[in-house]
């Protein structure tokens, strides 16, 4: 059972985490961090380009359909996809949670990891996935 599901794993990563261990184009993972300010840039037939960060390294992220209605920049998201062979992070679903206080458990604990999440500050609160 275990076998024949090996290919139904999706593997969450951080921008940092993902560079670090270089996952390869093609696999589908989940990358989740903070909409990086500024990033954000709608074109034709509703494609989005914009970055998702942990504030120590950013990854590219193009991405064609809807969003969510709170997906909006500094937020926590996660995308589900796959690199393509230049590492651009080409997204098939964007996720957000409810409310914009919040952010997923994987996010803050991505966030943790690269350092650069600060206890005590004014900081989302993490949420389950």
């Amino acid at each position: 059972t275990l076998y024949a599901m090996r290919d139904a794993v999706v593997f969450f990563y951080g921008p940092s985490q993902a560079r670090a261990e270089h996952v390869p184009a093609g696999k589908l993972v989940r990358l989740g961090g903070l909409v990086q300010p500024g990033s954000v840039a709608k074109g034709p037939n509703g494609e989005v380009r914009f970055g998702i960060t942990d504030n120590a390294q950013t990854v590219p992220i193009r991405y064609q359909g809807q969003l969510p209605d709170l997906f909006r920049e500094g937020q926590g998201v996660v995308a589900q996809g796959a690199f393509d062979d230049v590492g651009v992070f080409q997204a098939r679903e964007i996720l957000a949670k409810h409310d914009e206080k919040y952010m997923p458990k994987e996010v803050v604990d991505a966030l943790k990891k690269a350092g650069q999440w600060r206890e005590g500050a004014p900081a989302p609160k993490a949420t389950g996935a």
